[in-house]
């Protein structure tokens, strides 16, 4: 099925309809679609390079409409529907996460193979401040996206099994570099307070 699927979504490359399919594809990938708009993405950069970075932004504003979408899905249906399509120890962790950062949760499973339409449900299953949703959605999207439209322009069919083989591990290293981002920014949190207390004393 999931075959049939990649054949039907990148058969939409050789069409006049490409793009309004990339942007439903990215649209519906982030609150029901199974398979990532990337193969579209890839399949249409790859016919055109120089179109690369327009066919990444329809992909972003696609995605980051769809995760509203999500959202709002989440927000009415709440923990009922998340526990009725999502196995309940994945929830919890889910859950820990958001806890711990909040909307920047979002942040990993926007550019990470992590199936993004989860996430979106749950930010609005529990209750995730929407304006920092909408901006780490479009801004994690936007690099994933990017990342991909401006190598395809750079190098064409030369990076096509790059990104095809390796992109796992290049967002294994980009979430590295977050959570090490937000360890820095949490330490530098506490030491800004605990100044603030001596100050106070």
């Amino acid at each position: 099925m999931l075959k049939a699927l990649y054949l039907w979504t990148i058969g939409w490359a050789d069409g006049p309809y490409g793009v309004p399919a990339l942007f439903f594809l990215a649209f519906a990938e982030a609150s029901f679609f199974p398979l990532p708009p990337d193969v579209l993405l890839i399949a249409l950069g790859l016919g055109r390079p120089e179109n690369a970075l327009w066919y990444a932004a329809v992909c972003t504003a696609g995605s980051t409409l769809g995760g509203m979408l999500g959202y709002g899905i989440g927000r009415v249906g709440g923990r009922p529907l998340l526990d009725r399509f999502v196995a309940r120890e994945k929830t919890l962790r889910i859950h820990r996460a958001f806890e711990r950062y909040e909307a920047w949760a979002i942040g990993i499973a926007g550019f990470t193979p992590i199936p993004y339409k989860v996430f979106t449900i749950s930010a609005g299953a529990f209750w995730i401040n929407f304006p920092r949703f909408v901006l780490v959605s479009l801004l994690s999207r936007g690099a994933r996206f990017f990342l991909v439209g401006t190598l395809i322009m750079l190098y064409g069919e030369q990076v096509r099994h790059l990104i095809e083989r390796y992109f796992n591990w290049f967002t294994i290293l980009f979430v590295a570099l977050l959570g090490g981002g937000f360890w820095l920014v949490h330490r530098h949190g506490r030491k800004v307070a605990a100044g603030e207390d001596e100050g106070a004393a």
